[in-house]
């Protein structure tokens, strides 16, 4: 009966079942718990979240729209269902899911040549899922981190990975200290990622989100300083309805 419950469940609705059970804020999760959520992340595909990525935006009645007109929709396979067009967003795009204390689940969807500045995770670990498309990304972990007279963090970063990734790929994950905690991305092409953080950004608890210049050392290869600078004044993330299946926050595995 347990299995039959379980293969009506979107694969939403199970991701935030096992995150609502593995992320509390008195458990660390384990190695077999963080590699279950990215066997479980590594099947997910546009569609599973509200996207359709070769939307049509001619036959959208709301393709034309409003100041949130980065997120249009069109009709899907389904009749009855309408989907985000992935193709015809033309800024930064941001699709709240679900959030708690512990953790928080989103979709950003990037239009090609989009970029997101380097920024930092304080804290945190993150789970990411290229849905589809390919992007350009750079990460690092601190080496030595100071913080200046005047409150700005600067220090030595050791770069993590420089590389291109293409859908379909693995889900990456990054931690507090290590696998590239901060990082920038550039969309060569549309795309969109599923992200889980835990615990998820929080000024009010010390977890804003930090962002940095790099300036690579040429003497030291694979190293960069890397300085705190202000909120870039271009970077703009608008936001989206999410159109996938409901999360119902209140299901218990029972």
């Amino acid at each position: 009966m347990k299995g039959t419950l379980m293969e009506k469940k979107s694969k939403i609705q199970i991701l935030y079942d096992a995150c609502s059970v593995i992320f509390t804020q008195n458990q660390t999760p384990n190695f077999q718990q963080i590699q279950y959520l990215k066997n479980l992340l590594d099947i997910f595909e546009a569609k599973d979240v509200g996207i359709d990525e070769f939307g049509t935006s001619s036959s959208s009645s709301s393709s034309s729209s409003s100041s949130s007109s980065s997120s249009c929709e069109s009709p899907c396979s389904s009749p009855n269902k309408r989907l985000i067009c992935g193709q015809i967003i033309s800024e930064i795009t941001y699709i709240h899911i679900y959030e708690c204390n512990n953790f928080s689940i989103g979709v950003f969807c990037f239009p090609a040549g989009g970029t997101f500045p380097l920024h930092d995770h304080p804290g945190m670990t993150v789970f990411s899922k290229l849905l589809y498309g390919s992007l350009y990304t750079k990460a690092y972990d601190w080496v030595k981190v100071y913080n200046s007279t005047t409150t700005k963090t600067f220090g030595l970063g050791g770069l993590v990975k420089e590389e291109i990734v293409n859908a379909p790929s693995e889900t990456s994950i990054l931690f507090p200290k290590s696998g590239g905690n901060i990082h920038t991305f550039t969309a060569l092409t549309p795309c969109a990622f599923l992200d889980v953080l835990t615990p998820p950004y929080s000024d009010d608890l010390g977890r804003p989100s930090t962002y940095f210049f790099d300036f690579p050392i040429p003497s030291l290869p694979g190293y960069a300083v890397l300085e705190e600078r202000e909120l870039p004044d271009d970077l703009v993330v608008a936001g989206a309805p999410y159109l996938g299946p409901p999360v119902d926050a209140l299901d218990q595995f029972s």
